[in-house]
C-alpha cells in the first residue's frame, strides 16, 4: 500500500497546519497490578515487526516528504569521548541547515524552514550548544544522570540534571538503573524516574532511556516502559547507543504499544525515541512506518517522535539528491562535523 506523506512535510511554511499541543504527562501513582499483568507474545511481535515495511511502502515524492519529516524529528547527536566545542559548533550548524539550500531549491522547498528537533550532547557541551542555537527554536538535549551506565549515586545524578538545566538544556535524556528492572524492583524504578521528573520541573522535558539491549526480555521492556510513563516521563527512549544491541523494530513495537495502552488508560500522550544504529534513510522510513501503523499520524511530529542519530542525515541527503536529480551524490559531499 502506498501512503501519502505526513502533512506539512512538503507544503510551504505559510500553509502548514500545526498539530494541537500535547498535554504533558504528569504521571500517575505506581500501579503494580497493571505492571504484573503485562505480557508480551514474542513470536507475534517478531512476525509483526518483520512485516511492517512490506505492508506499507512510501515511494517517489511521498518518500521524499517522509524523509524531510524524519529530518524534522531528528535529535542530532554527538556523544563521543573526544567531543570538542568545535565539533559541537559544526554539529549545530548542521542542525540549523540540515539539507543543503541548493537541494531544497531543487525540491521546490527553498523557503521551507527545515531544521532538526534537537542537538543532543554531554553536559559539558551544553553551554556551547545553547550559544550556537540561540533564537533558532532547536532544543538542546543533555544526556545526564550518569550516562551511559546510570550507576552514579542518585543525588549526584539529580544534581547533574539540575546543572544541565541551569546551563540552558531544555531536554534531559536520562538512563535508568537496569538493576531495578532485572530484579523486578518496580517501586525503586518508579521512585528514581519520579525524582528525575521533579528535577526537570517545568524547565525541561524528560526522555527516559531504557537501555533495552540490557533488560533481558521483551516483557521487561514493556513493564519498564509502563513504570517510566507512570513516573512522568515525557518520552521513553530505546537505547544509549552504547549497548551491544540498540534500537530494533521488535523493541520499538513493544514500547509503542505500551505508549498506546498508557494513553488509553490515562489520556496522556507520551513520546517515543529510538536511538542507536539508525544510519540510513531506509531505517528512518521504517521507524516512521511503525509510528503511523501503531500510533497514528500524530506520532510523526517532533513533539512526540524523535530519531536519535549522528550520521543519518548524510544518507537522507543522498536519497533526496537522487529524488531531485536521478543521481546519488558522494557521501563526502555531506560532512556532519
Amino acid at each position: 500500500m502506498t501512503d501519502q506523506a505526513p502533512p506539512a512535510a512538503s507544503q510551504p511554511a505559510s500553509s502548514v497546519v500545526r498539530p494541537a499541543p500535547v498535554r504533558r504527562n504528569a504521571g500517575i501513582p505506581l500501579d503494580l497490578d497493571w505492571i504484573n499483568a503485562v505480557q508480551v507474545n514474542r513470536s507475534a511481535v517478531e512476525r509483526r515487526a518483520a512485516t511492517l515495511t512490506t505492508r506499507r511502502s512510501v515511494k517517489k515524492e511521498w518518500q521524499a516528504a517522509w524523509l524531510l519529516r524524519a529530518v524534522q524529528c531528528t535529535d542530532l547527536t554527538t556523544l563521543q569521548g573526544d567531543d570538542t566545542p568545535g565539533r559541537v559548533r559544526r554539529l549545530c550548524a548542521k542542525a540549523r541547515q540540515p539539507i543543503e539550500r541548493d537541494l531544497l531549491d531543487q525540491l521546490g522547498l527553498g523557503g521551507y524552514p527545515l531544521q532538526v528537533a534537537a542537538v543532543c550532547v554531554y553536559h559539558s557541551m551544553v553551554p556551547t550548544a545553547v550559544e550556537e542555537l540561540a533564537g533558532t527554536g532547536i532544543n538542546v538535549a543533555a544526556v545526564s544522570a550518569g550516562f551511559p551506565a546510570g550507576l552514579n549515586p542518585l543525588p549526584e545524578r539529580i544534581r547533574e540534571i539540575q546543572a544541565s538545566i541551569a546551563a540552558g538544556a531544555n531536554e534531559i535524556d536520562v538512563v535508568i538503573s537496569r538493576q531495578h528492572v532485572l530484579t523486578g524492583n518496580w517501586a525503586a524504578l518508579y521512585d528514581e524516574v519520579r525524582r528525575f521528573r521533579e528535577a526537570c520541573g517545568d524547565k525541561a522535558h524528560l526522555k527516559t532511556i531504557l537501555a533495552t539491549g540490557e533488560l533481558g526480555t521483551l516483557r521487561n521492556v514493556a513493564r519498564a516502559s509502563m513504570v517510566c510513563m507512570m513516573a512522568g516521563s515525557d518520552f521513553i527512549k530505546t537505547s544509549t547507543g552504547k549497548e551491544a544491541v540498540n534500537a530494533t523494530l521488535e523493541v520499538g513495537l513493544v514500547m509503542v504499544r505500551a505508549i498506546r495502552a498508557y494513553e488509553e488508560q490515562t489520556g496522556y500522550q507520551v513520546g517515543f525515541k529510538p536511538a542507536g544504529g539508525i544510519r540510513t534513510a531506509r531505517d528512518a522510513l521504517a521507524w516512521l512506518i511503525l509510528m503511523r501503523e501503531e500510533l497514528g499520524e500524530r506520532w510523526q511530529h517532533p513533539d512526540l517522535f524523535r530519531l536519535g542519530a549522528s550520521g543519518l542525515l548524510n544518507d537522507i541527503e543522498r536519497q533526496l539528491q537522487h529524488h531531485a536529480t536521478g543521481r546519488y551524490s558522494a557521501a563526502y559531499r555531506h560532512p556532519m562535523a
